[in-house]
């Protein structure tokens, strides 16, 4: 006859087998469920990359082109204070506003927009303040004058507006040249208190 407790050793053996092989499938289809993941971490990053690459690889030619462009401009600002006295010179400023209209049509095609500064309030990060002006008919730091135009690309900063800003008399501090801390030496440069 069987010994009953030589029945019950094989049977724990064999429950404790079972349990280390789901253990171990519990591991491996953790490891497999956090591969996939990676996997696809990586091709979104990857298609991520693709499509900034495809976007704005002419981010630096545009930059380029950008001074070009304000070239032009200035041309046809200078034309129009001095209007040209030739037939030659007028058709030679109807090509210039004519290559402006077109190079600013390649760059609206290829996602690069003037920044708007007209009646605009001052955005650090679309603007560039050059110089602060007084003027108490404006709110302050509200554009006055573009200096210089701005450009997107898409929706990143190609270049910032350099841009006049406006300040309030009542805004503005008194400068140091004010201040009661300096006092005049007869002897030599200025000394502090």
């Amino acid at each position: 006859m069987a010994d009953p407790a030589e029945n019950t050793q094989p049977a724990a053996d064999e429950s404790a087998d079972v349990a280390a092989l789901a253990n171990e499938n519990a591991a491996l289809r953790d490891r497999l469920l956090r591969a996939l993941a990676e996997t696809e971490n990586t091709r979104r990053q990857a298609d991520r990359a693709t499509t900034d690459a495809r976007q704005y690889a002419i981010a630096d030619f545009a930059r380029e082109l950008l001074g070009v462009s304000d070239n032009l401009q200035r041309a046809i600002a200078a034309s129009a204070e001095h209007p040209p006295q030739t037939v030659e010179g007028a058709a030679l400023m109807e090509g210039v506003r004519a290559t402006e209209r077109m190079l600013n049509q390649i760059f609206e095609r290829f996602g690069v927009r003037r920044i708007p500064t007209k009646d605009a309030a001052f955005d650090p990060n679309l603007h560039e303040a050059v110089m602060q002006v007084n003027d108490e008919a404006r709110p302050s730091d509200s554009v006055v004058q573009n200096l210089e135009e701005g450009y997107t690309i898409r929706d990143r900063l190609l270049r910032p507006a350099r841009v006049v800003v406006s300040k309030r008399q009542s805004d503005s501090t008194p400068s140091e040249m004010e201040s009661p801390d300096i006092v005049p030496n007869e002897e030599g440069p200025d000394r502090q208190r």
